[in-house]
């Protein structure tokens, strides 16, 4: 699989869960996204496939390069399933501690834009703060494991990792349906320990615990959900929270999307923020 067919399959996958979920009708009756909504998602989207993801794939080709040159093409022989485990673990497993860490008061500031929205759709799947994706370790391992001879299989692990975030953040809950399937129950109980589903990605973006469904300071894994169930932080229920979003935006109004994109370059006004030294950070912390 070359980089322009991995383009084509990610367009899409992202082109086919927007169409179920305007066919589906959760988009209408779901999605109440306003101007700042869009602006936020649609700048940090452009930025993250034209600046965040160029930098670290060029920065770690350069880097690699000038200092282990000889170590190009090095692990190419590599079997293609132990390339896949060694790109779960420095990718997907790293990204989940990333997220999790990021939910303290030091790096909150740079993820709540993620958890702003007030709706569930694919839309927000990129929905973030730039230097929350520059710093992403994940993003740069995998540079230097491309540089040593992942490509092929990186371009692969891609699409099927965005294939799961994509789903795991629709508006239209394909899992629902499932779950209801008696025969489906078996599979259905590996799936949803396994990787990332509506069910247990809606309840990371509740806005309150106290349900029994929402589970915000859990449920991090992005491709692979396992990684919550090994290391203590999933909640499964099959449920999906009645409200999602952040509780200060409820109570004191959305941030700009400049100050949730560019912060701390850009910082916020409003009271009571994360976005504003000293303010107020995240109800984990």
């Amino acid at each position: 699989m070359n980089p322009y067919l991995q383009n084509i399959l990610i367009g899409s996958l992202i082109l086919g869960f927007a169409t179920m979920e305007f066919v589906s009708g959760r988009y209408r009756t779901t999605v109440k996204a306003s101007g700042n909504d869009t602006k936020l998602e649609l700048v940090i989207f452009i930025a993250l496939v034209a600046i965040a993801q160029p930098i670290a794939l060029l920065t770690t080709n350069f880097l690699c390069s000038t200092f282990i040159p000889e170590a190009r093409g090095a692990l190419s022989d590599l079997a293609w399933w132990k390339k896949a485990i060694i790109l779960l673990c420095a990718d997907d497993m790293v990204q989940y501690w990333y997220h999790r860490i990021s939910h303290k008061r030091f790096l909150w500031p740079l993820h709540r834009a993620h958890h702003s929205a007030r709706y569930m759709s694919i839309r927000m799947t990129y929905r973030g703060n730039l230097f929350y994706f520059l710093l992403m370790p994940g993003l740069w391992l995998s540079g230097v494991l491309v540089f040593l001879g992942f490509g092929q299989v990186f371009i692969v692990y891609v699409v099927i990792k965005q294939a799961v975030s994509l789903g795991a953040h629709s508006a239209w809950r394909w899992d629902e349906r499932l779950y209801q399937i008696r025969f489906l129950q078996p599979l259905m109980w590996v799936l949803e320990r396994t990787i990332s589903t509506p069910a247990t990605h809606w309840a990371h973006h509740a806005v309150t615990e106290k349900d029994g469904v929402g589970n915000y300071t859990g449920n991090f894994g992005n491709l692979l959900f396992i990684w919550d169930v090994i290391f203590g932080t999933a909640r499964i229920t099959r449920k999906y929270p009645e409200a999602v979003g952040l509780k200060d935006d409820y109570l004191f109004g959305e941030e700009k999307w400049t100050d949730q994109v560019l912060y701390p370059l850009s910082r916020s006004n409003r009271e009571h923020s994360a976005l504003r030294p000293g303010g107020a950070a995240y109800a984990d912390d």
